[in-house]
């Protein structure tokens, strides 16, 4: 089984890991999507969110944009990155499953901006 979170605002990728409303986690198995839930993010702090879906079992995060010490974190703990992707979080994670959503290693340098961090 893979755990895929995607980070998430509203069900569509969003575009600033740490600032999203939601991860939506999905459980799948042979390529498909066996269970989905949303879980409310718990808050931005640094170094929490990595440490947070690791212990939640994710293999692999898919965000819009992440900070370099978050991407850091989770390749620590051997979770794949996907960053750059964007649309609904669902349609992110079957594009994934199918070998057709790459990371574009979109890593945003300053926080202090987030909101510009979805190029």
């Amino acid at each position: 089984m893979l755990k895929v979170a995607v980070a998430s605002e509203a069900a569509q990728v969003c575009g600033h890991f740490g600032h999203c409303e939601s991860f939506e986690i999905f459980d799948t198995e042979n390529g498909k999507i066996i269970k989905e839930e949303a879980v409310p993010n718990p808050g931005h702090r640094p170094g929490f969110l990595p440490n947070f879906l690791h212990e939640m079992g994710v293999n692999t995060i898919i965000s819009g944009g992440m900070g370099s010490g978050a991407v850091d974190i989770f390749n620590e703990h051997d979770i794949e990155v996907i960053l750059g992707a964007s649309g609904a979080s669902k349609l992110a994670v079957e594009a994934y499953l199918a070998g057709q959503l790459h990371s574009t290693g979109s890593v945003c340098h300053e926080h202090a901006h987030h909101d510009v961090c979805d190029q």
